[in-house]
């Protein structure tokens, strides 16, 4: 395919941050850096989507199974990547087109028959991010959650960025994601994966009772129902998802940053289950966060008898302070809820070995904790530049 160069960064929005540099917070760089956002100023070629399946079906052909794409294309439709395939993104900059109702990546199983099977799993793959690598969700196409599966509506789900279900052995790497319709990166029945080097900036807009929209959020009385996109998360592991890496995570989201959540709801008990695989959230590390959250930096949220165990959070630093598109991050790690999401809360035998560590915040509350808790660990928790509640605790702990 034909390499378009010459697309230039936006200057209209500029996000400051700190760069983390290794797991212990007493090593971050003081180095500003300043990234322009991903509206490229180029053209997008038309029916991108169709065009990059084919370079992937070219590759299966072949028997490379692996293809590049460079160049910045318009996404009509979802591209299926098979197993054991490797998608490099070289300085690409992939944007859904308006009015689409549809996922930019999924594994080729996702919402077939055999994808709810152990049989039907897809394995080995690899999404790398090169460069300039952005996948941005263009502009919003108004499906939320509260009208998703109404007048003819899909579920919210074709709103994910990439939509991972029953997938082993895979990696995610080396891409900005900006604009998500919804969560960006949503994980279902995964396991063994690698997800690093991710940076997010979500839509920042807040519709004001005129309807005029306003650019960045800073918790106004009543704000969230304005919120223009909401539940805008970074990452997603959901029910079924064990053994996975997640490090160096960048940027600002308008609701959780990372999100570890074991609810038995909709998109897990009808669209995406696993016959035969277990339902917990287990073995899972996160490493050197550096984000802005208007909801949470790191969840961890289990209900309805889906246990979360073997989580560890290492290295939280929270970057709101002089960002453009928040004043303050509310949570910095948020474990537990007291409101019911699902058929009960978790007990302590469902929700145990947490460590929390090293987490440097200016939130409005650092720590949040609610449920039952057996075998948590905090350590080195820290707040500055305002910083309210250090820790609250509304949990059982063991």
């Amino acid at each position: 395919m034909e390499r378009m160069d010459g697309g230039k960064l936006s200057p209209s929005r500029r996000h400051q941050r700190l760069r983390l540099s290794g797991s212990d917070p007493r090593r971050f760089c003081r180095k500003i850096i300043f990234y322009q956002e991903a509206n490229m100023d180029t053209t997008f070629i038309k029916n991108g989507g169709a065009l990059i399946a084919e370079q992937i079906a070219a590759a299966v052909r072949d028997g490379s199974r692996t293809t590049t794409v460079t160049g910045n294309y318009e996404i009509e439709q979802t591209i299926l990547i098979p197993s054991d395939f490797t998608l490099i993104l070289d300085n690409c900059h992939l944007r859904m087109a308006d009015d689409t109702f549809c996922n930019m990546f999924t594994n080729e199983h996702c919402r077939t028959e055999i994808g709810h099977t152990i049989e039907g799993t897809d394995r080995n793959i690899i999404i790398e991010g090169r460069g300039r690598a952005t996948l941005d969700g263009g502009n919003y196409n108004g499906l939320s959650e509260k009208n998703c599966l109404q007048d003819g509506r899909p579920h919210i789900s074709v709103n994910n960025l990439i939509l991972f279900t029953n997938v082993e052995h895979f990696s995610v790497s080396g891409i900005k994601v900006c604009n998500q319709r919804w969560w960006a990166l949503n994980f279902v029945f995964c396991r063994f994966g690698h997800i690093h080097d991710i940076d997010i900036c979500s839509d920042d807009t807040y519709v004001d009772e005129n309807g005029v929209h306003h650019q960045g959020l800073f918790h106004r009385p009543e704000e969230y129902k304005g919120v223009y996109i909401k539940n805008s998360d970074g990452i997603d592991l959901r029910a079924g998802c064990h053994d996975i890496r997640i490090e160096n995570i960048t940027g600002f989201t308008e609701d959780d940053t990372i999100a570890l959540t074991g609810l038995w709801g909709r998109i897990e008990r009808e669209f995406f289950v696993v016959e035969g695989l277990p339902t917990d959230i287990y073995n899972v590390s996160i490493r050197n966060v550096n984000a802005a959250a208007y909801c949470a930096i790191i969840r961890l949220l289990n209900q309805s008898g889906i246990k979360l165990y073997n989580i560890l959070i290492d290295g939280v630093m929270d970057s709101s302070a002089g960002c453009p598109h928040i004043d303050r991050t509310t949570m910095g790690v948020r474990v537990g809820d007291q409101h019911l999401y699902g058929e009960r809360h978790s007990t302590p035998d469902e929700t145990y070995n947490i460590t929390i560590r090293n987490v440097f915040t200016r939130a409005y509350k650092g720590v949040v904790l609610a449920g039952a808790i057996r075998n948590l660990v905090t350590e080195n928790i820290n707040g500055f530049d305002g910083c309210g509640l250090l820790m609250e605790n509304h949990a059982t702990i063991d």
